[in-house]
């Protein structure tokens, strides 16, 4: 692995020649550019705030900002995945004539969405702060918890890289895994606090028999825990709507849940290196492919 890692280095300005050229053709004859990109996650958080805080009364204040601050990195999880799947695969006739690291295709692809997953970053910070100066300083833009942002940013670049990395080498082999991968984020999408709150999960399973193993089990998924974690370092404490006992309350949200950050943590770490070596290990007979 420490020789791959070798070689990789020496391609280094081959991989940024493909994420620019990603971003490039991504933008490409395109009058607003980036902007378009996010029109997709602006428009469902707008979808979604109408419909749970006005059609179905959660009065959680400043809903839109709880449900971007998970949103945005989920749909990085979601397009980052998505991208890299195809990556090595619609790049075999490349491969079979030249050589250069196999993996540099799939990391491009993650690169250039998370260079635009930190834009997003950007343009939500300027969100917040519109929404925080006309609900009349409810919510802080930023607060001392955003020193935290780059480890989080880290552990959740480990775990997509590792991810993309299987996807993308069994992919070139086993074409239903993008239609498997499809389906599964779909419904990851409904089983990761996004549209609703860790704390929801909490009161509802509180009086059910080993509560708090199952929500413990719960944020073994490590997309709920980053998305409950960016929600702690971008946003300020404040009472959130849940149901408890059937009825709907205010209550305070949680501390953040270190046991579960450091778990997810490991798991990201162990899929990165599982992937590295998992994609080293088939590369060599992707050239083999028919």
């Amino acid at each position: 692995m420490r020789e791959n890692l070798r070689e990789l280095w020496k391609f280094r300005e081959l991989l940024w020649a493909m994420v620019e050229r990603e971003l490039r053709i991504r933008y490409k004859n395109s009058f607003l550019g980036f902007f378009w990109s996010l029109l997709n996650p602006l428009v469902t958080v707008a979808v979604m705030t109408v419909v749970f805080k006005y059609l179905m009364q959660n009065s959680t204040p400043n809903f839109s900002a709880y449900v971007l601050a998970a949103y945005l990195p989920f749909l990085f999880f979601n397009m980052t995945l998505l991208d890299s799947a195809q990556s090595v695969l619609v790049s075999l006739p490349v491969v079979r004539k030249v050589y250069f690291p196999r993996e540099i295709l799939p990391l491009a692809s993650i690169a250039s969405n998370f260079i635009h997953f930190l834009l997003a970053l950007l343009v939500f910070f300027v969100y917040l702060f519109g929404l925080w100066a006309v609900t009349g300083f409810d919510i802080s833009p930023f607060t001392y918890r955003m020193w935290f942002l780059p480890v989080l940013l880290v552990v959740n670049l480990c775990l997509v890289t590792g991810l993309a990395l299987i996807i993308s080498a069994l992919n070139v082999f086993y074409e239903d895994i993008k239609y498997i991968l499809s389906v599964g984020l779909y419904l990851l999408f409904f089983i990761t606090p996004i549209m609703y709150f860790s704390e929801t999960v909490f009161y509802a399973l509180t009086d059910k028999p080993n509560g708090k193993l199952l929500y413990d089990l719960y944020h073994l998924n490590p997309v709920a825990t980053l998305s409950t974690m960016y929600r702690k370092v971008l946003l300020a404490p404040q009472d959130v709507q849940v149901l408890k006992d059937g009825v709907a309350v205010m209550e305070g949200v949680q501390k953040a849940n270190w046991i579960h950050f450091g778990i997810t943590t490991l798991i990201s770490v162990g899929i990165l290196i599982y992937g590295y070596h998992l994609f080293n290990k088939l590369k060599w007979k992707f050239v083999e492919k028919p």
